[in-house]
């Protein structure tokens, strides 16, 4: 029998192999689940090795001899991510988590979770506190690595074989879950345990890339690789690249590459072109202010601005988080003129007020504008932010960025470098920038390929 211990499992296994909407199997019984295929790419510390691929329907035969090879024994099918026909939910998979799953699971013991920002249970806001506990369900010990604990010790390593990483990510680098995953890669490397990453879609699809590099200096636990703001990749993606380029160099970026035998379970059914909505499944929030399938475009398009402490209300806080930009003395109208006016391709305004339930502007009117993506794949999402700033700045002169602010915050942090502030700050003009910040994007979009799994 092989020990295996979760980090944080959020919540519905299944979603880690999308639905197979172009094969449907005829469904017998109403919760018979069904698998398409099964893709395995394996990579140890000297990189990828192989990829194997079955073709079958049903749940018996090749999906049990690979978990098999890898947990040493019989194990429910389920680990690998049953769904049923289509992509449609039954009413086993509703309620089953991958915690409960692998709990539940013959011959496989099942001793410990971990919680990263926001816990195991994705029920701790930003920021917040998570702490070492028990798991209600299961009674297992919950380890906290968020915190003053960010890597797995030794200790809550010890007697383990396989870590198994399932958490539903949002595609943006300063979403703190792929920071996670590199140092528990890095722990695992250090004691020979094999990391296992149920894959899972990217919500911003497979072809979003934007921003620029990290650079030195500025590596952090929301920057920790040298990647762009929006990278394109799932998380086993994510996983795969970091091992196999050595970027994997802890929080601060200046250490060794750290490496670790890799084992990563692909979707089926999902492909770069598809955005969450697409893949018919329900949308699992992975953080409290993550509440729509749609809510990871908004963070990427506003997130970064919205760590200007004093500057804009971006909904977080009110029941639009990061779908909005507000403030008390803005005047919606004039900021939507002004915004119309840069003809930015792909998103759209409307006119807001509204009262923030909670945070510092609790109960005060805010007026502003609310945006949406009318046409995605050629929106620019991470821009959006900025010619916010610049309208501001144009219409209120006195109410400028980075001369209003408390606190400029992660926001250098999270860009990945301080040429965005130092720079935009001279006249406030996305087009000082703009270059900069897509300097990168070619390059990373050819090294990515190599780890493309769809």
């Amino acid at each position: 029998m092989r020990r295996i211990i979760c980090v944080i499992l959020t919540i519905l296994i299944f979603l880690s192999i999308a639905g197979c909407k172009n094969s449907k199997p005829e469904i017998v019984n109403p919760v018979q689940l069904y698998f398409c295929r099964a893709d395995t790419a394996f990579q140890d510390a000297d990189g990828l090795i192989a990829a194997e691929q079955w073709e079958f329907v049903g749940w018996e035969n090749q999906v049990r001899e690979f978990l098999n090879e890898y947990l040493n024994g019989p194990i429910s099918t389920e680990l690998i991510s049953p769904f049923p026909a289509g992509g449609w939910i039954v009413e086993l998979s509703q309620k089953d988590s991958t915690v409960d799953i692998l709990y539940n699971a013959p011959d496989v013991e099942l001793v410990a979770l971990y919680g990263p920002e926001h816990g195991v249970r994705g029920d701790v806001y930003a920021g917040g506190q998570v702490v070492d506990t028990k798991d209600e369900s299961t009674g297992l010990p919950v380890y906290s690595i968020y915190g003053s604990t960010r890597k797995p010790t030794p200790e809550m390593l010890e007697g383990i074989d396989v870590m198994v990483y399932d958490i539903q990510d949002v595609g943006v680098r300063s979403y703190t879950y792929i920071s996670t995953l590199g140092l528990v890669m890095e722990a695992c490397g250090e004691k020979g345990i094999e990391v296992m990453v149920l894959d899972r879609p990217n919500p911003l699809g497979g072809n979003k890339i934007e921003g620029c590099y990290v650079e030195s200096g500025f590596h952090s636990f929301v920057s920790q690789y040298r990647i762009p703001y929006v990278y394109g990749l799932t998380p086993g993606e994510v996983a795969l690249l970091i091992n196999g380029e050595g970027l994997n160099r802890g929080q601060k970026g200046d250490q060794e590459p750290a490496k670790c035998k890799l084992t990563v379970i692909p979707m089926e059914g999902w492909n770069r072109d598809m955005l969450y909505e697409d893949t018919g499944l329900p949308w699992v929030l992975p953080s409290p202010n993550i509440p729509f399938k749609d809510s990871p475009m908004y963070y990427a398009a506003s997130g970064i601005c919205g760590e200007l402490y004093g500057f804009m209300n971006i909904g977080v806080g009110y029941t639009l988080p990061f779908q909005v930009f507000g403030a008390t003395w803005l005047d919606p109208v004039n900021l939507i003129e002004k915004l119309e006016s840069y003809e930015l391709e792909g998103v759209s305004f409307r006119t807001i007020w509204f009262k923030p339930i909670a945070g510092s502007q609790k109960g005060e009117l805010v007026g502003g504008v609310q945006f949406f993506f009318t046409a995605y794949e050629k929106a620019r999402i991470t821009e959006v932010q900025f010619y916010v700033m610049q309208a501001v700045a144009e219409l209120h002169p006195d109410k400028k960025a980075f001369e209003v602010i408390s606190g400029y915050g992660l926001f250098d942090k999270v860009c990945g470098t301080d040429y965005v502030r130092t720079t935009f700050s001279k006249g406030y003009k996305v087009a000082d920038i703009i270059d900069y910040w897509r300097k990168d994007e070619a390059s990373f979009r050819e090294l990515s390929q190599k780890y493309h799994i769809y």
